[in-house]
């Protein structure tokens, strides 16, 4: 099979992200076949294709949506980035990816959530979904990626809360939030 992982000079493979609220303000968390793991649907953006097409095309094989069953609410304005712990990189693969960049997406759930489906794609990834508070996934995605989330969260909370996200819960790291004020 064609490798088609776009994976910049750097080592990062290009990838969108994509949150998906319901009209509660809840998210939708879908968690990983055969495995205890949550996350949000996300998958990486091929070789020539625009990240907007990319996110449309992975939320309907991940999560059998399609553009008018949600309503576009907001997108990261620049790539956030995650680096692989070393147990994860695959050093037989190349062009090495030692991680992800990712556009995150925001989206409204218009429809019933029974048009979710998770077997629209050739290979499903999540056998289960549950819509959860604002700031849970930080807290059930693995631990690499907690950072990722919670950038992803922070900057996108202004178009579900436009006067202000919900409170964090007492386990946040305060360290996360000085990081994120560094990167402004």
């Amino acid at each position: 099979m064609m490798n088609i992982d776009n994976i910049d000079a750097e080592g990062y493979r290009k990838n969108v992200g994509i949150i998906i609220c319901n009209s509660n303000s809840q998210l939708l968390l879908a968690g990983r076949i055969a495995n205890k793991g949550w996350q949000f649907p996300q998958g990486g953006v091929h070789q020539n294709e625009a990240t907007d097409e990319a996110m449309y095309r992975e939320l309907y094989e991940e999560v059998g949506l399609v553009e008018k069953n949600v309503e576009f609410l907001g997108k990261t304005d620049r790539w956030l980035k995650y680096q692989l712990p070393k147990k994860f990189i695959r050093r037989d693969n190349q062009p090495l990816c030692i991680g992800q960049k990712q556009k995150w997406y925001l989206l409204k759930l218009i429809d019933n959530d029974t048009k979710i489906s998770l077997n629209q794609g050739s290979e499903p990834e999540f056998d289960r979904w549950k819509w959860v508070s604002f700031w849970q996934p930080v807290s059930k995605v693995i631990y690499f990626k907690k950072q990722i989330y919670y950038s992803a969260l922070e900057e996108l909370a202004k178009y579900i809360f436009p006067n202000k996200p919900p409170e964090k819960p007492r386990w946040w790291p305060k360290e996360w939030q000085e990081k994120n004020d560094l990167e402004a």
